[in-house]
């Protein structure tokens, strides 16, 4: 463990440039999940991006015989508000500052959450219709813990459905959400598999603790074709684990 720490101290410093927009993730430069420009072609894109091909604990994974451990609770506190953006790769929101996550004796503030279709993770091979990353940031460490959320089709979700009617359709369009309260996009239960990864874009750096939530919610399946009809395959194939422990709550 303190050698995973010490490596993403390492990576973070190396990332701080990218760190200091939002997107933790290579904006500036042209990538995309399709072509010469694809995951596949990701760590040749540039020297930032070298662990996207040469890494060891990258992500999304496909979840699979996860082990049953005693692995802290999730308390969350999320503030409504912040501001939609289209940037090209997805619909994101910026948080509203202030909104928290702690897992144990571990605190996160929320950064932004973004959307993926189909989800990036899979369970024992099975995808779902999409997928919500809510990215949050250490304030002592900088280290970065994701929550993910699988979507499926079904009853409409109130908050997912106002965001929906507020996607920017055009690239660096960005509109203000005064209300929309994130937690609304959370499952009843928040018990969830764990594990080391990455960024799931590039620079891929593997810095990320991965919480994913065992439950999905549903949403109207109308607002899933809003998303799909600006984004429809945003999601980097599932990589190998490579004898990482998955751990389930």
């Amino acid at each position: 463990m303190e050698r995973r720490e010490f490596i993403k101290r390492l990576a973070l410093l190396a990332a701080c440039p990218l760190c200091a927009k939002t997107a933790y993730a290579a904006e500036a430069e042209h990538w995309s999940y399709e072509g010469e420009a694809g995951p596949e072609h990701w760590g040749s894109l540039s020297n930032e991006n070298s662990a996207c091909s040469a890494g060891s604990q990258q992500s999304p994974l496909d979840i699979r015989g996860a082990i049953k451990a005693d692995i802290p609770g999730l308390a969350l506190n999320w503030k409504s508000g912040g501001a939609i953006l289209n940037n090209g790769h997805t619909i994101q929101v910026k948080a509203a500052p202030g909104g928290t996550l702690r897992r144990g004796d571990k605190p996160y503030e929320l950064v932004q959450y973004h959307f993926h279709a189909p989800s990036e993770h899979l369970v024992e091979g099975h995808r779902f219709p999409m997928e919500v990353h809510f990215v949050h940031k250490h304030a002592e460490t900088g280290a970065l813990g994701v929550l993910g959320v699988f979507f499926v089709p079904g009853a409409a979700n109130t908050t997912f459905a106002s965001l929906a009617a507020t996607f920017p359709q055009k690239t660096g369009e960005q509109t203000a959400l005064p209300n929309v309260d994130p937690s609304g996009l959370l499952p009843t239960s928040l018990k969830y598999w764990a594990y080391e990864g990455s960024l799931t874009t590039p620079p891929c750096s593997e810095i990320v603790d991965w919480m994913v939530a065992q439950d999905p919610i549903e949403v109207d399946a109308a607002d899933i074709d809003r998303f799909t009809a600006l984004y429809s395959m945003n999601a980097r194939p599932a990589l190998v684990a490579n004898r990482r422990y998955i751990l389930s709550s």
